[in-house]
């Protein structure tokens, strides 16, 4: 749910009805897709078999390839790079658009400028952003070649899980939330992944780490999830109850009806 692919949707559709379907869609087809990558994995274990897999250049990340040529020949190998290669493309668009749509409109607008800066100005920020941010995940891209592909997706996954999940299943579920748990599961949840991600043995420590050379990886487990998503939670529920403001009942129940019909959220549009 606190995927970009999710989220991007939000800025690609003229009502919230249409915001919920389109997640809908876009939830059942990625789903679809990771159920794929389990038949594909176990096919190319069976088929091609892992000594071939473990010594082709990509390693892991040859294994389909690998069943595609083994099943289909040249023409299927091809088919299927073309596939990959036009949904790297999509995904690093996506990516792209919503980080630097989100940096120039949430906190460059919003936190830095306070609402007071028009939608040129905005438009230029986003482009800045986008090239900035192309520019982080070529170096980061460079430093992470020789990772299997899959394993950092697991990660984008728990950094995504720990900086959104509490807060989205909170503000939807528990009237007692409150601006300070948010702030708090949010900010406790992307420092907490992203700072055990650093500490682990994906950047050091051993051979197949990003710097196998540097020894500084005092957290044991590679995928940050199992301590860094359960932190959120607990951060979101200790800010929200040392939190001196008191919940409007009223409000919640709006907010509430809102979030998981959809109903008056385009007339509160209108509105405002």
């Amino acid at each position: 749910a606190g995927l970009p692919h999710m989220l991007m949707r939000f800025y690609t559709v003229p009502t919230a009805k249409a915001a919920r379907k389109s997640v809908v869609w876009a939830i059942s087809l990625i789903g679809v897709f990771y159920l794929f990558s389990l038949v594909l994995g176990f096919g190319a274990a069976a088929l091609v078999g892992p000594e071939k897999i473990l010594s082709a250049p990509g390693k892991e990340n040859s294994a389909a390839p690998l069943l595609a040529y083994e099943l289909g020949g040249t023409l299927l190998l091809g088919f299927i790079s073309a596939v990959a290669f036009a949904t790297i493309l999509a995904v690093v668009a996506g990516l792209t658009i919503t980080a630097s749509a989100s940096f120039a409109h949430d906190i460059y607008a919003s936190v830095i400028k306070k609402g007071k800066v028009s939608a040129d100005k905005e438009v230029r920020v986003a482009r800045i952003a986008a090239v900035v941010i192309g520019l982080v995940a070529i170096i980061g891209g460079i430093l992470a070649k020789n990772q299997n592909i899959a394993f950092l997706v697991a990660l984008a996954f728990a950094v995504a899980a720990s900086a959104n999940l509490p807060t989205i299943i909170y503000s939807l579920f528990w009237k007692g939330f409150t601006t300070r748990g948010a702030v708090w599961s949010i900010y406790g949840g992307l420092i907490s992944s992203v700072g055990l991600i650093i500490f682990s043995p994906v950047l050091s420590g051993k051979e197949s780490s990003v710097i196998p050379d540097a020894n500084f990886d005092w957290f044991p487990l590679a995928n940050p999830g199992l301590v860094s998503i359960p932190l959120a939670f607990f951060l979101g529920w200790l800010g929200s109850v040392t939190s001196k403001k008191e919940v409007d009942p009223a409000k919640y129940a709006e907010m509430e009806v809102r979030s998981l019909s959809g109903a008056g959220a385009e007339k509160a549009t209108v509105d405002h």
